[in-house]
């Protein structure tokens, strides 16, 4: 055996390393003797001489070394070659960087193109050769050799690695015969074989998989979408054609890799037992239970319904919960026959969706074994339907309570700024104790918003609709949004054309909108970018979201865009509820998106979200448009001026079931020069009425009260009196004449809180004209 049969340099490329440090010593030694020749101290030049001399030794120390390991080194593949020529599988000697310095004549055929590495060998048979020859090499330097059985895309080979023992290693590719069971798949019925590794990864395909499949797989998740793997179960596939059921089978299993066959059929497990082919086929979803409550055999309409394959063996209550009792308790008692009803309705363990069962047990025996058999019914449906039922009641509840505590809070809030604007109405702006009144009356506002939006959220708010052009409205909030969102949200608005007037409460809709905004900016703590969009929207037949129905017509589309976390599913269907919140605590009342609501819907809109966690939320708002052409109801004319007489000679029925309201209005309409009569009742107020001494030019009334409200005396009065211009006051809103069927003419309504100069205004202009007025 010759050099000739190596790879150019093959002997002395593994050495080249050691010429540059035999190179450096000579270098050094001719300089140290050069420093001794020319040196002017004997101490310099001695030194000079003695390194020269140990430097000298080192180089040919180091070329001795070099010749001595080339010559074992060629004699090594020398001898390696010798063996190796003519043996049937491919062999390769590569240095420890994988480069190739020697292949046998099998090698030679196998690899026509002459690799340069063992990596790029490997990289014509296998799918990722870097990881099988890194693995191979360092658990043969750790254990002396090493070996491993590969499938290639056409072949099965065996790999072996020997180090050497001047560095490198042989590398040795035996052909197998193929596999019993996939040759007879491949050769007999051509059904689609893989192989797969760690983490799923796809291996080998053959020919059959690769024309079923339409494509070299690289990963089961791209062809199994219900992943994990059900073997000897119908799972549904993606194939060429579409969405496919097959059968899974594993023909072989081996360290790190399982061969599988995909069979398509229609049928599910053929080889189960006559019995038992008959449970899985009954159209009733069953289980059949161990007293103990352990699942040991379940159908496939079953298996649907709870949404798993894995039933068997595991416990009921493992795959249910709802009861406030122990399961194993409720079955025990239906095996002992302790209890009256054997249905139970129970939420499925299920982590995509909210679902619900009603089960039915009854006890049974196999032989002489008892058992328990579990017979469900999906309740998904119902209990959806209860829970919204419940929800309604509740949000009802809520509504009647945020209205009669705002009702209160109002009459309140009248009393404090009432008194307040008094005590400032005798004092002027540079009185001491001026600055402080206003602050009371301007923090007094402040929980009046608080008010109103408890009012929007009930629905009872007094709403001042006038038209609106949506774009424009949006445009002029524009600086006070951007205010809102900081430096670190960047807002983005997108108009399109079209008519986009409405007829709306404009401060009431901007609310919406703050609101929707200011919850997008929460929902980004690193910044993004919130969209607003709006664009004309015309319906042709009528829109389902949700659980609301749109019906056709010509709308406006607000929606608010942002890219924050998302809402999940489960508490996506609640936001809109009063004081729930996603926000931590301290961050947020929950009263944000339920005040949105209330207002959207009292100006007859519908409001829906979608969300995808991690994606962002949308929020849209679909309102009705205010046609083309049609008349804008117009604003009462003002009021003329009337005369001081006029007024000192006008008679005011004052009726205010709370004291310190009435003291307030008696006393402001007695500073404007009203003369006032007081009542605390309907029913007092019906007895100054019936004094014809009494001269009454206008009643102003509270409407909700104890005993008879004030639309119901005021028609009792209007019997006697005639037609009595009435301000109506009252801390809910002017709609509760309609909900009620108290609809009064010639009446004006003031809600409350209200100012000094609010009453005395509303008074006059009752007292100026017998129009209704509107305040």
């Amino acid at each position: 055996m010759s050099y000739a049969a190596f790879t150019p340099d093959a002997v002395t490329r593994p050495f080249a390393r050691l010429l540059p440090r035999a190179s450096v010593f000579a270098v050094l030694t001719v300089l140290a003797f050069a420093v001794a020749g020319i040196a002017p101290s004997e101490h310099v030049q001695l030194g000079a001489a003695v390194a020269g001399t140990s430097l000298l030794c080192l180089t040919l120390v180091s070329l001795v070394y070099w010749g001595r390991l080339r010559r074992n080194r060629a004699q090594g593949l020398v001898t390696i070659a010798g063996f190796v020529e003519h043996d049937a599988a491919a062999c390769l000697v590569a240095d420890e960087a994988g480069e190739i310095l020697y292949r046998n004549a099998a090698a030679e055929a196998k690899f026509r193109r002459a690799p340069v590495t063992i990596e790029a060998a490997l990289s014509t048979l296998v799918t990722h050769p870097l990881g099988l020859v890194t693995r191979l090499y360092m658990k043969a330097a750790q254990s002396g050799a090493a070996r491993e059985d590969v499938l290639a895309r056409e072949e099965h080979l065996r790999l072996s690695c020997h180090p050497l023992p001047h560095g490198g290693a042989l590398w040795r590719l035996e052909d197998l015969p193929a596999a019993p069971n996939m040759a007879a798949l491949n050769a007999a019925s051509e059904l689609p074989v893989l192989v797969v590794g760690r983490q799923d990864t796809v291996l080998f395909m053959n020919a059959a998989a690769r024309r079923f499949f339409g494509e070299r797989v690289k990963s089961l998740d791209r062809i199994i979408p219900d992943l994990p793997l059900k073997l000897n179960r119908l799972q549904a596939v993606l194939a060429d054609s579409g969405k496919v059921h097959c059968v899974i089978r594993e023909l072989s299993a081996g360290v790190g890799r399982r061969e599988l066959a995909f069979v398509p059929t229609e049928e599910d497990l053929v080889e189960l037992p006559e019995s038992q082919r008959f449970f899985d086929a009954l159209p009733v979803p069953l289980l059949k239970l161990s007293p103990e409550g352990a699942i040991t055999e379940t159908n496939k309409m079953a298996r649907d319904l709870l949404g798993r394959d894995d039933l068997v063996g595991q416990s009921l209550g493992a795959v249910l919960e709802g009861l406030g009792r122990s399961i194993n308790d409720w079955l025990q008692d239906t095996v002992l026959g302790r209890v009256s009803r054997q249905s139970e309705f129970l939420k499925v363990r299920r982590g995509d969706a909210d679902a619900f069962v009603q089960v039915t047990l009854k006890p049974a025996r196999e032989g002489d074994t008892p058992v328990l058999v579990a017979v469900l019914n999906d309740a998904t449906e119902l209990k959806t339907l209860e829970a919204q039922f419940v929800q309604s009641q509740k949000m009802q509840a809520i509504g009647q309570l945020a209205g009669g505590v705002a009702h209160d809070f109002n009459n309140l809030l009248t009393a404090i700024t009432g008194h307040c604007d008094l005590l400032m109405h005798r004092r002027t702006e540079g009185d001491p104790d001026y600055a402080d009144l206003e602050q009371i009356a301007q923090n007094a506002n402040r929980a009046a918003a608080l008010v109103s939006q408890l009012l929007a959220f009930s629905r009872k708010q007094t709403l001042r609709p006038q038209t609106i052009d949506v774009q424009e409205t949006l445009s002029d909030l524009t600086h006070l949004l951007n205010r809102l969102v900081g430096e670190t949200v960047q807002l983005e608005f997108e108009h399109s054309t079209g008519h986009q007037t409405i007829r709306a409460d404009k401060r009431q809709i901007e609310q919406v909108v703050m609101n929707l905004v200011v919850n997008a900016r929460d929902a980004m703590p690193k910044g993004g970018v919130v969209k607003i969009r709006t664009e004309a929207l015309e319906l042709v037949k009528p829109l389902q979201r949700d659980r609301a129905e749109v019906p056709p017509g010509a709308y406006v589309s607000i929606q608010v865009i942002d890219q924050g976390t998302g809402i999940p599913a489960d508490k996506l269907q609640k936001i809109f509820e009063p004081f729930f919140t996603t926000k931590r605590t301290g961050e947020g009342t929950g009263l944000g998106l339920s005040t949105a609501y209330g207002i959207v819907k009292q100006t007859g809109g519908f409001i829906f979200a979608d969300s995808d966690v991690g994606q962002g939320s949308t929020f849209t708002l679909i309102l009705p448009t205010l046609a083309l052409g049609e008349p804008e109801p117009q604003a009462p004319p003002d009021a003329p001026m009337i005369q001081a007489e006029e007024i000192i000679s006008s008679v005011v029925l004052l009726v205010e079931d709370e004291a310190p309201v009435r003291a307030f209005a008696s006393r402001a309409l007695k500073l404007k020069g009203f003369t006032v009569l007081e009542a605390g009742s309907g029913e007092e107020a019906l007895d100054i009425v019936r004094d014809t001494n009494l001269e009454i030019d206008v009643f102003v009334t509270d409407v909700i009260m104890p005993g008879l409200k004030g639309p119901e005396w005021v028609a009792q009065a209007r019997a006697l009196r005639g037609d009595v211009k009435v301000v109506f006051v009252s801390g809910y809103a002017e709609d509760v004449f309609s909900d009620n069927g108290l609809e009064i003419s010639n009446s004006a309504f003031l809600q409350k809180p209200f100012s000094l100069a609010d009453l005395a205004e509303t008074v006059q202009r009752a007292v100026a004209r017998p129009d209704p007025v509107t305040q």
